[in-house]
C-alpha cells in the first residue's frame, strides 16, 4: 500500500498514485481527493522507499508508522501540542528507541507524524503488514 502513496516536493500532503502516463504520473491528493499531474521534474518518492535512520540499521517507513500508530492507539497526533522541539523528540524516542539524533532532524520526525495524521485521515492504517503483502505475492506465484 505505501508504495502506492507518492510525496511530492513542493507539494503539500500525500498523493495516491492513480495512473501513469508518458512523461508524468496522475496522483490523487489524500488530503482533498483532486487529481493533478506530477511531472518527470517533480521529485516524487514513494513512502515504500523511505527509511528511518536508526543507530544500527535503517527502519523502513511502515514499520514506524506501525510503531507510532501502536503508540497513539490507533489516534491521530497533534504536533501543537508538545511544547518544544525536545518534547516531540522524547515522544519519538518512545515510538522508535534507537534512531540516530544526528541524522533523525526535528523537521523529519514532525513530517513524519504530519503523514501518518493525512493516512489516518485518508483511512490508511495498515502501514506494515500491506508491505508484507506485497513482499509475499511473488513467492505464492513461484
Amino acid at each position: 500500500m505505501l508504495k502506492t502513496i507518492l510525496a511530492i516536493a513542493g507539494k503539500p500532503g500525500l498523493f495516491r498514485l492513480v495512473s501513469q502516463g508518458k512523461n508524468m504520473l496522475i496522483v490523487e491528493s489524500l488530503l482533498n481527493g483532486k487529481r493533478q499531474p506530477a511531472y518527470s521534474h517533480d521529485k516524487v518518492i514513494s513512502l515504500g522507499d523511505i527509511a528511518m535512520y536508526t543507530v544500527e540499521e535503517d527502519v523502513p517507513l511502515g514499520n514506524v508508522l506501525d510503531a507510532l500508530k501502536a503508540k497513539a492507539e490507533s489516534k491521530p497526533v497533534d504536533i501543537k501540542s508538545f511544547e518544544d522541539d525536545h518534547a516531540i523528540r522524547e515522544f519519538f524516542r518512545e515510538v522508535l528507541p534507537d534512531f540516530d539524533d544526528e541524522r533523525v532532524y526535528t523537521n523529519d520526525i514532525k513530517k513524519l507524524i504530519s503523514w501518518y495524521n493525512i493516512l489516518l485521515s485518508a483511512g490508511i492504517t495498515d502501514f506494515k503488514e500491506a508491505e508484507n503483502a506485497e513482499e509475499k505475492q511473488p513467492t505464492e506465484a513461484e
